[in-house]
């Protein structure tokens, strides 16, 4: 991630780079002020909107129910214009000028409430802000008015597509798309070996990041956080890419050549010790899978089934087993069986417990849900009723989101 300028950014690469590496430990003490619906016990000051959304789309992923309090916690989070800041402790509060929203917890919250249905005006709000502070260059950065970087632009990409929303037609007032950002941000072949690139902070300059790369991927494919496996296919080979799509498919075949030596990859942070980067790993076996290089995406799945879970459990985070359980759904493997551990629930076990089938809210979940799908039969029934008589009303009925 970029390094930013101010005490806000800086705070903001934080959760970015918590989601290649999520650095608090499992015996960090918690906030005595907790709230009881959120995931993970450490202090969520930096990434709770993020952990929380990623780990209400991982247990949707494997076919949890999230408990109705895990759910209400995300959305209470939200500003009134839709926008998320990584936490509010008070969010009876209205969002003022001094609340730094940003475009990760966004987006990430976008994907989560898309995949679990029937939040629908809340997934709208929250689109409408992101497009209202999109980049001249059709990208996104960390909060407005940042530069556009590879990873919030594809996480931002993710959300459009979860909405039910078309990328390419997401334009700024240069009528740019977010493609056209994603594509200014792969690199040559003799600079950058077709990676996306992150920018240094001092003088802008692109320097290849397998971070990066990972999230460009995705981004330039459309797909969201969890992404289906493409068919089987062979690495592209390095070329000067013509769009986004292309950007993609040649920043897999980076990532395919730095994984295939060691099958992980290395911490890449400013100061960091040159040791193994798991988040970043089981992002790129996303990205991978999703590029269709399931071949190459087998050594690294293998590394995080040897070391995953001991590296989710000291992180003590959520969107740690999440991202495992994310890399394990787009190459096929069990995420309740992975290396011997039940990602699921170890998962489950660090917030509010899954609803169960037959439970009060499962129920009123289920009856919310068939008044909804009877409201609209109705609704189409009638409709075609007052066309067979010859009424000649104009009709103008509501059009119900199916995210």
């Amino acid at each position: 991630m970029n390094v930013r300028q101010s005490a806000a950014a800086l705070a903001a690469t934080a959760v970015l780079c918590m989601a290649a590496a999520p650095a608090a430990t499992a015996d960090t003490q918690p906030p005595a002020n907790l709230p009881s619906g959120l995931y993970g016990k450490t202090d969520p000051k930096f990434d709770g909107v993020f952990r929380q959304s990623y780990a209400l789309l991982a247990q949707d992923t494997v076919g949890e129910k999230p408990a109705a309090k895990a759910v209400d916690w995300l959305t209470g989070q939200a500003c009134d214009n839709g926008a998320y800041a990584a936490f509010r402790e008070d969010p009876s509060k209205a969002c003022d000028a001094k609340t730094v929203v940003d475009s990760n917890s966004t987006a990430s919250a976008i994907q989560a409430l898309a995949a679990l249905g029937g939040h629908g005006e809340d997934v709208k709000k929250s689109v409408a802000w992101l497009k209202s502070v999109q980049n001249q260059d059709g990208g996104w950065g960390y909060s407005p008015g940042l530069p556009s970087d590879a990873n919030s632009t594809s996480l931002v990409i993710g959300a459009l597509k979860a909405a039910g929303e078309n990328p390419a037609e997401a334009k700024s007032q240069k009528d740019k798309a977010p493609a056209d950002a994603l594509a200014a941000l792969s690199m040559d072949c003799e600079s950058g070996k077709g990676a996306f690139g992150l920018a240094d902070m001092k003088t802008g300059k692109l320097a290849p990041n397998a971070d990066a790369t990972a999230a460009g991927v995705l981004g330039g494919l459309e797909q969201g956080l969890v992404a289906k496996a493409a068919d089987k296919t062979e690495p592209v080979k390095c070329a000067k890419a013509a769009d986004a799509k292309a950007a993609a498919l040649v920043g897999a075949g980076y990532l395919s050549d730095v994984l295939a030596k060691d099958g992980f990859l290395k911490s890449s942070m400013p100061g960091a010790e040159d040791q193994p980067d798991y988040g970043n790993t089981a992002d790129s076996v996303v990205a991978l899978s999703a590029a269709g290089l399931t071949d190459q995406a087998k050594k690294p799945l293998e590394y995080l089934e040897k070391n995953g879970a001991a590296w989710a459990e000291q992180s003590g985070s959520p969107a740690a087993y999440s991202q495992l359980i994310f890399a394990a759904h787009a190459a096929g493997a069990d995420p309740k069986d992975f290396g011997g551990t039940d990602l699921v629930a170890a998962l489950n076990a660090m917030g509010p417990a899954p609803q169960k089938a037959g439970s009060a809210d499962a129920a009123k979940d289920d009856k919310k849900d068939d008044e909804g799908s009877s409201m609209s039969v109705w609704w189409i029934i009638g409709v075609f009723f007052i066309a067979s008589v010859g009424i000649g009303f104009l009709i103008s009925g509501r059009k119900k989101n199916q995210l």
